[in-house]
Order: C-alpha cells, then sequence, then structure tokens
C-alpha cells in the first residue's frame, strides 16, 4: 500500500485525474468514452445516455441497460421458426457391412492385433477402431451393434495390452 491505498487504487486515482483534467482542457481523446476512466463497473452505469441522442435510428427503449435487444428482436419470426417441427434425417435403412460383423473373430482380424504391437500401436488402433464404429456416429437403429462391436474390441485391445512386457 502506498500512503494508505493500494496500488490499484493509486492507479485509478491518477486515471481520474487526467480524465479530469482532460476534460477540463476541452481535449477528448478520441479511444476514450466519457465516464469509463476509472474502470470501474459503477462508472459504466454513469454514463453519458444523452449523448447517443446524436445517433441516428437509436430508439430511447434502446438506451436502457439490456433493452437493445428487445428492440432488434423479430417476435413474429421467432414465433414462426419455433412452430416448425424440427425434421430428422431419414435413417439409412440398410446396415453398413462392417456393423454386422460382431464375431470377436471378426472384429480380431479387423484390429489385427499382433505380438509385435507396442501400447501406442495399440491406442492408434483402439482410436481409430473408435471413429468408425462409435455408437454416436451411427444411425439410431444400429447403434446397438456399434456398441456392441465397441466392447469386444476394447476387451481385445485391453488383453493385448495386459500381456505386453512390463518395463
Amino acid at each position: 500500500m502506498l500512503f494508505g491505498q493500494s496500488v490499484f487504487q493509486s492507479v485509478l486515482e491518477r486515471l481520474k485525474a487526467e480524465d479530469e483534467t482532460d476534460e477540463d482542457a476541452g481535449v477528448r481523446a478520441a479511444h476514450r468514452v466519457p465516464g469509463l476512466g476509472t474502470g470501474l463497473a459503477f462508472d459504466v452505469m454513469a454514463f453519458d445516455v444523452m449523448a447517443l441522442d446524436v445517433m441516428e435510428g437509436v430508439s430511447a427503449a434502446s438506451q436502457r441497460v439490456g433493452q437493445a435487444y428487445f428492440d432488434n428482436l423479430d417476435l413474429d419470426a421467432a414465433a414462426a421458426i419455433a412452430e416448425e417441427p424440427a425434421t430428422a434425417p431419414p435413417p439409412e435403412s440398410v446396415m453398413p457391412d462392417h456393423l454386422a460383423r460382431i464375431a470377436p473373430e471378426k472384429i480380431a482380424a479387423e484390429l489385427a492385433i499382433a505380438a509385435a504391437d507396442t501400447q501406442q500401436t495399440l491406442n492408434e488402433k483402439r482410436r481409430a477402431f473408435a471413429k468408425a464404429n462409435h455408437p454416436d456416429g451411427v444411425a439410431e437403429p444400429f447403434r446397438d451393434n456399434a456398441n456392441r462391436r465397441m466392447m469386444i474390441a476394447n476387451l481385445l485391445i485391453d488383453e493385448a495390452m495386459r500381456r505386453l512386457p512390463h518395463s
């Protein structure tokens, strides 16, 4: 604290004094907004709203805090959008071939887990398999198969990681 004030308070006092001297001299910086010299929230509320009257197209209601949004809101268009039913894209009627393969042997063949695989290569295989088969990425009717494929693939990869030599 400097002379009974914190550093922050002393900086605010200096900025306020500079702002007052600019106003007294009739000089106004182009980048400064009147009433915002200190940067405190209560100064924002004291902003001279009457200065906005010189702007064309500004309604009195938009000068109130939070009212400008409602002036530009088209309630009829918003109601029409709300009444339109959301149209979901039509689900695919044919299951992709890879989702039909749910046997562990077929999934193991897709993963191609080898004895030479490291933890890094197994993690890469897990990510690549999940990218192509994750239940969130397929149509609703096929999610059970995708979920089953992911569970089997994760079990196979976890088992292969358990068998890795620990260093």
